[in-house]
């Protein structure tokens, strides 16, 4: 019996269900690669189409393929063999690479297939990695990338190619596909039998007809009581997670998405954090942002008693509270940035709190989860930039701390610009408060000495024993203009520190 997922594979993009946009950007990516030259990588869950899209587009473009599934060879030697050539020489028909609108017959390219390519792990791969990247730098040819995870892939691979995501295929499109097959097959269904299929995949439509496939073995008709599988023991995907929380789900069905993630609340929490701004507005984000607070504070109670059975009332913060703050469903994409973790992270925290603490003259507990907060809302991505350059200021941040607070990269330009200029502004107000006591230098230093010498001496002539009146006392007034050297270096000194405790 031949496998149905295969005999039903989508033979064009407009086949393709689940992913309109995702399908729709696939194929103008295809249409302009005479102006771009990218390659593009397709990823979302397994089962929700990405290899089957590549397959339609090549059809739909009239382009031959050439497929390499990089988990099963992945040295680089293999790597050009299978593919290099083929990306980078003339196609099968005889037209020079890089041809189509700009100059050769689009009809003749090659779509180069790189399957489960966030399978490969540098140096266990023998140069796999490396030769992937300069793979797709040089191709002459369009090439298709398909992944499960984006983030697996290396940075460098990110960097060099476009990305498209595929989500995971609601239920509502899985259950026309599964009627079609049905159809075609000549099997008699009941409606809620398919949907019980559909819903029990959460979004793969492969294992959906998979399931449809063995439910329907040996019989002409299927019911309810045929459908014998149970939900799939299937991790929810982060951006779908991040979906159901922002903008999909009420609190108790966000609360349940967030047992089938395969993260850790304190991550969750991290995640909700980073993209809620991109997602809610103003006021949802205000009510969010108290869910969020809270969720902290369990957090912490963690750390600190290593008790978890407090990460439940985390989460319930942070997904079905942020859920709940939300003003209806929202509609749209959203490109999701992924959070920064660091292994030094709760070192990075502490540190950034302290500083917070001290400055603002509140308790470590008020800053983490009253002021942090804020400070993380209103200098989002470093956003706007004179406000994060002045928060850094102000609380004397390093590269890590601003990264920290910010959720921008630790080494990026931005950054460090950042705390460039806000240590130039510390040294601006340490001046400006200071009136004036750095500005002497060596030569009015030694001018003053003298003067003050001389004021000691005319002192000394007026007031010739310690019974008559002090300097300050006969003469203070009338030569006020004049100043002991131990008079100038005490105001030095008193200024100084009075300017640093009026800038902090």
């Amino acid at each position: 019996m031949a496998d149905w997922t295969e005999k039903y594979r989508p033979s064009t993009l407009s086949e393709v269900r689940g992913n309109d946009k995702a399908r729709d950007a696939f194929a103008e990516w295809a249409r302009s690669w005479d102006d771009h030259h990218e390659a593009v990588v397709l990823h979302g869950s397994p089962g929700v189409g990405k290899t089957s899209a590549a397959h339609a587009l090549a059809n739909d473009m009239g382009w031959e393929t050439v497929e390499l599934n990089a988990s099963d060879q992945r040295t680089a030697d293999v790597i050009e063999r299978s593919a290099g050539r083929a990306a980078r020489n003339a196609t099968l028909g005889g037209s020079a690479a890089g041809g189509g609108a700009g100059g050769g017959d689009t009809a003749s390219r090659q779509l180069v297939i790189v399957d489960e390519a966030d399978n490969i792990h540098g140096n266990y791969d023998r140069g796999g990695a490396s030769a992937i990247t300069k793979l797709v730098k040089e191709s002459g040819q369009p090439i298709v990338l398909i992944a499960n995870d984006y983030y697996d892939m290396s940075r460098g691979l990110r960097n060099a190619t476009r990305e498209i995501e595929f989500r995971d295929v609601s239920a509502r499109s899985i259950v026309p596909v599964l009627r079609d097959v049905c159809r075609k097959e000549g099997i008699e269904f009941d409606s809620d039998a398919l949907q019980q299929i559909a819903e029990g995949n959460r979004g793969d439509l492969r294992g959906a007809i998979n399931d449809l496939q063995a439910a329907t073995q040996g019989r002409d008709s299927i019911t309810v009581d045929d459908v014998v599988t149970g939900d799939r023991d299937k991790a929810l995907g982060l951006f779908p997670f991040l979906d159901a929380v922002l903008k999909e789900e009420s609190a108790e069905e966000a609360l349940r998405s967030s047992y089938a993630v395969d993260e850790t609340p304190d991550d969750l929490t991290r995640w909700i954090e980073n993209n809620v701004l991109d997602v809610y507005e103003p006021t949802e984000a205000v009510r969010a942002y108290d869910f969020l607070a809270n969720a902290d504070v369990w957090l912490g109670r963690v750390r600190a008693t290593q008790n978890y059975s407090y990460w439940r009332y985390a989460t319930d913060n942070a997904a079905a509270g942020v859920a709940a703050a939300r003003d209806g469903e929202k509609g749209g994409w959203t490109r999701y940035g992924r959070p920064q973790f660091w292994s030094s992270s709760d070192a990075t925290a502490d540190e950034v709190v302290g500083k917070i603490a001290a400055a603002s003259g509140c308790s470590v507990a008020t800053a983490r989860r009253e002021v942090l907060p804020f400070l993380e809302a209103v200098t989002h991505h470093c956003k706007p930039r004179d406000l994060t350059v002045a928060m850094a200021a102000a609380y004397d941040l390093d590269e890590a701390g601003v990264a920290f607070v910010t959720g921008s990269g630790e080494s990026t330009n931005k950054v460090t610009s950042i705390v460039e200029d806000a240590q130039a502004r510390r040294e601006e107000l340490i001046e400006e408060h200071a009136e004036g006591a750095f500005a002497f230098d060596g030569a009015d230093r030694g001018e003053d000495a003298d003067d003050a010498t001389a004021a000691d001496a005319a002192t000394d002539e007026a007031a010739p024993d310690d019974s008559g009146p002090t300097a300050g006392e006969s003469n203070g007034r009338d030569s006020a203009d004049d100043a002991t050297a131990e008079d100038g270096s005490d105001d030095e000194a008193d200024d100084d520190q009075a300017g640093l405790t009026d800038f902090m």
